[in-house]
């Protein structure tokens, strides 16, 4: 267990008890050493964690001592920080800068023992190669799909050939080194993907699509897990 994972630990056992727990008592949950614990106790009230006691008599922290109300485990951290990375590096520059500021958020309010799960996360996410160039702005598509409003676009095909649509966005799907905009084709009267850099150019409607919030992503989904099923 690294030390930020004890600091941690100390802290949450603790809180549970009313009566003083020895460092004996907290070095058998631990499975450390109480010269450890007696270390790591000094520690924590150096970052001004309000516990006394002392060595042989037992530990209490404050009752009134609470962590921030988003105190998350080490491995939430490391999932919050892998996912927020893998976000900044696949999505749209709004999208990717708000991965990047939630990362910042909590790193203000974690304590400083556990800031080494931000700074350096037992996991990575893979560099990807470069994506190809885009023509619109992926993120007035975002903003068309949460008002539930229609989408003109301009598309161009893999023979070169391009074409009008008027389409329902759904979602935004992120693949490896591309992104699709899942929507209902008004022209095809289905659902198609559209690669986003094959997207010469989009045009929020002023039409709403016409259907209730949801609706149009369950039907989505009732048709997506029958394309899996197929095949």
């Amino acid at each position: 267990m690294r030390k930020a994972e004890r600091l941690f630990q100390i802290i949450q056992i603790l809180r549970r008890g009313s009566r003083p727990i020895t460092g004996a008592a907290l070095a058998q949950e631990l499975e450390v050493s109480k010269r450890t614990v007696y270390r790591d106790i000094s520690d924590l009230i150096g970052q001004r964690v309000p516990i006394t006691g002392e060595a042989g008599f037992g530990y209490l922290i404050d009752p009134s001592f609470d962590m921030p109300p988003l105190m998350l485990t080490p491995d939430e951290i490391e999932a919050v920080v892998l996912g927020s990375r893998w976000v900044a590096s696949h999505g749209d520059t709004l999208i990717a800068n708000a991965a990047l500021d939630v990362v910042s958020k909590i790193a203000a309010m974690l304590p400083e023992a556990l800031q080494i799960f931000i700074t350096e996360p037992s996991a990575a996410v893979r560099p990807i190669p470069q994506r190809p160039a885009e023509m619109i702005d992926v993120a007035v598509i975002r903003e068309a799909i949460r008002d539930g409003r229609k989408l003109r676009l301009r598309y161009q095909a893999v023979d070169g050939e391009s074409s009008a649509r008027i389409v329902w966005p759904v979602v935004i799907g992120y693949a490896e080194t591309s992104r699709l905009l899942v929507a209902w084709c008004e022209l095809r009267r289905d659902f198609r993907h559209f690669r986003t850099d094959r997207l010469l150019s989009i045009e929020v409607s002023e039409d709403a699509i016409g259907i209730r919030a949801g609706e149009l992503r369950r039907r989505w989904e009732k048709w997506r897990d029958l394309q899996v099923a197929d095949h």
